[in-house]
């Protein structure tokens, strides 16, 4: 392969024919580990055939909706297909073509995502530069809205030389993407790099950014992180300071033998601040915080510990808010750490009947996987998703808007993403999801934080989340909603999960006013309840447990089955009573009844018995569920009030939270509860730290 030219650097701008300066707005990049599984979405070695199929009016031959049509066997050849030998790829910006093939760039992270840049910037036209070596032929493609493929415009090339293509983007008002291919001739042809750039005068503005990471007990992550940061010159030229706030027993100053190297390396630029464990939420805001207050970064991004950042996406997400109409909240996707051509979620709202997390595109799915389907083939990738909010796990946050909102609500975890990006459009400040910017995190799909005391995080802050958004009057579905999950928990013997719900619902109804002073105490009270229930208590292996023993098997073998959406209300009417009234039988209380994997602890099958083994989600812990009709009985009687309160005191309690939300989320809120929970004493920290440790080791924990 040639030597690569420099390639041009995010602030760099040079003059176009007619004089114009133009600014980078994405170049053509590789991975920086070559790895098979990242391949699919920097390049591909074949052809792609459009998945569109009907009409421009979305209508195939009848009224039904147009729709991809896909047999077994296509799919097959599709996650078959060639593709670009790791081999080939050690260079950043610049990658060979072998003679008599081609190398197509309509990928997730070298394609342009046109329409974004047509909704939510001043920019018309973009430039789009390549610089080859040898023969061969460039194509520029585009899609529509719909995932149909059309060319654009294509070239020869020969020797070593530069093509400019002009691309308007004027036709992208619903969706669509620009890319570009490279065939080779007889001999190879190199691509020496590409970028797309605009008129440097269409930017707003020309910012910095500093990183907000939170960690807590993942200092092997963290290190990694700190070190993409330290190791990207052009990324650092962006950066003010990387503000690492650890809330951690096992914190980042005690490893000096991996932190000091990047210390010193990065300076200034690396702030780490140690304060006590108040949650997502309280270490995000403690970063906002001190980036909005230093006064000089235009942007904060919000960073989790636990990823692998791809690190040119905070230089495109800078850049793209840069040139945002108005400032404007921008996120990167979020692909799965242990399946890394897996995307999570490509935009997500929140369903305001409901207040539940949603895909922004109807017809889109979680978990696509680009090594299976492409991005050229998949025509729901090709519509622009409007989104309501970006998860934490990366998100640029213009300081403006920190300032202007304040900072998160003071609920530890779960819902302060979706809430703040409301609040932000709300206020003004839209948030976009950006293709091409991506990091990698552990999904969650094979984790069910729903159970255990997560659970208490779930329920009330999703109703304090309806209190301050819900446009519906009393919350639409949610009150209705809760008081079924409360059901579900309570038939399938899980008290400690319910207990925690219960004490979220009598949280929310005391009011805003007590969310700051326990933030720092929560999660250890609900912890302090897991020994008093058996379904929180968990044991390593089922042989740890006594043997499985079942006095009457199921009628004549079946095997359990949701219910029938008509028969529900009699059958929940007949397992309620069950529940309630029935004792439980002798045996159940010295042998489990079964031994239920997780994918099968449905709440109608847990509901047939008096006692089960039910493993985690990750496979990792067996609890033994035991039914207790006093438990059921009594909490499903404080359910039922808690949620009457709510319903009867919505409309008051509503105008509380709306009333507090501006002053809980408040600068001057936020300082009191930074001083109020300190970082603990090291030396009785490292030794709750082992004991901790001890106690994992025993084979038994709770929660």
């Amino acid at each position: 392969m040639n030597a690569t030219p420099a390639t041009a650097t995010p602030r760099e701008t040079a003059a176009s024919a007619e004089g114009a300066a133009q600014r980078l707005l994405q170049r053509l990049i590789l991975p920086l580990e070559s790895s098979p599984d990242v391949v699919p979405l920097y390049i591909e070695a074949a052809d792609a055939r459009s998945g569109a199929t009907g009409s421009a009016l979305g209508l195939g031959g009848g009224s039904e909706p147009a729709r991809r049509v896909e047999t077994e066997g296509q799919s097959i050849q599709r996650s078959a297909q060639a593709q670009v030998d790791i081999s080939e790829l050690n260079e950043r910006h610049s990658v060979g073509v072998p003679a008599r093939s081609m190398r197509s760039f309509g990928t997730y992270f070298n394609a342009f995502p046109a329409s974004y840049w047509r909704r939510w910037t001043p920019v018309r036209a973009v430039r789009l530069t390549v610089r080859t070596s040898g023969t061969g032929h460039l194509v520029v493609m585009r899609s529509t809205a719909r995932g149909s493929l059309q060319r654009q415009e294509s070239r020869n090339v020969s020797g070593v030389g530069e093509e400019v293509f002009d691309l308007p983007l004027t036709a992208f008002g619903d969706g669509g993407w620009y890319w570009f291919d490279a065939y080779a001739g007889s001999e190879d042809l190199t691509v020496l790099g590409a970028e797309w750039t605009a008129d440097a005068d269409l930017a707003r503005t020309e910012g910095s950014f500093s990183i907000s990471m939170t960690t807590m007990n993942k200092v092997e992550y963290c290190v990694e992180n700190i070190r993409t940061v330290a190791e990207d010159p052009d990324l650092r030229d962006l950066l003010d300071v990387m503000y690492v706030v650890d809330q951690g027993a096992d914190r980042l100053n005690d490893h000096a033998e991996e932190l000091a190297p990047l210390q010193e390396a990065l300076g200034a630029q690396l702030q780490i601040i140690e304060q006590g464990n108040i949650g997502g939420s309280g270490g995000f805001s403690r970063g906002m915080y001190e980036a909005a207050t230093a006064g000089t970064s235009t942007y904060v991004i919000n960073c989790d510990d636990d990823i692998v950042i791809e690190p040119e996406s905070l230089i495109r997400m800078v850049t793209f808010a840069d040139f945002a109409s108005r400032p404007t909240l921008v996120g990167a996707h979020m692909f799965d750490l242990n399946n890394r051509s897996v995307l999570h979620t490509f935009g997500e709202v929140v369903d305001p009947w409901r207040i539940q997390p949603a895909v922004a595109i109807p017809e889109g799915t979680t978990g696509h996987d680009f090594a299976a389907e492409p991005l050229r083939s998949t025509p729901w990738l090709h519509r622009r998703a409007d989104v309501d909010y970006n998860g934490w796990w990366s998100c640029l946050i213009p300081t403006e808007t920190v300032r202007a909102i304040g900072l998160s609500l003071p609920v530890f975890i779960k819902w302060d993403d979706a809430e703040y990006g409301l609040r932000a459009k709300k206020a003004g400040y839209p948030t976009v999801s950006l293709p091409g910017a991506g990091v990698w995190h552990m999904s969650w799909v094979d984790k069910d934080d729903l159970v255990g005391w997560q659970a208490y995080f779930h329920e009330r802050n999703r109703i304090i989340t309806a209190l301050l958004h819900s446009p519906y009057a009393r919350g639409g579905r949610v009150v209705k909603e809760s008081q079924f999950m409360d059901v579900k928990h309570l038939i399938s013997m899980q008290y400690f999960t319910e207990a925690g719900r219960l004490m979220a619902q009598k949280d929310v109804l005391e009011g805003p006013d007590a969310l700051h002073p326990s933030i720092g105490t929560k999660l250890p009270e609900i912890r302090g309840m897991a020994a008093g229930f058996d379904d929180a208590v968990s044991r390593k292996d089922q042989d740890l447990y006594p043997p499985v023993h079942i006095d009457r098997p199921p009628r004549k073998g079946r095997p359990f089955t949701q219910p029938r959406r008509l028969m529900l209300p009699a059958w929940t009417v007949k397992v309620l009573a069950k529940q309630l009234l029935k004792p439980t039988a002798p045996q159940a209380e010295e042998n489990p009844q079964a031994a239920i994997p997780h994918l099968d602890a449905k709440w109608w099958r847990l509901s047939a018995y008096d006692s089960a083994l039910v493993s985690n989600a990750e496979g990792t812990q067996v609890s033994w569920y035991k039914r207790d009709p006093r438990q059921v009985r009594e909490m499903l009687a404080e359910a039922l009030s808690a949620h009457v309160a709510l319903h009867r005191g919505w409309n008051t309690l509503r105008e509380r939270y709306r009333d507090a939300s501006a002053r809980i989320t408040s600068f001057d809120a936020w300082e009191k509860t930074f001083a109020e929970n300190p970082a603990p004493d090291r030396e009785p920290d490292r030794a709750l730290q082992q004991e901790a440790s001890t106690a994992s080791d025993g084979g038994g924990s709770a929660a």
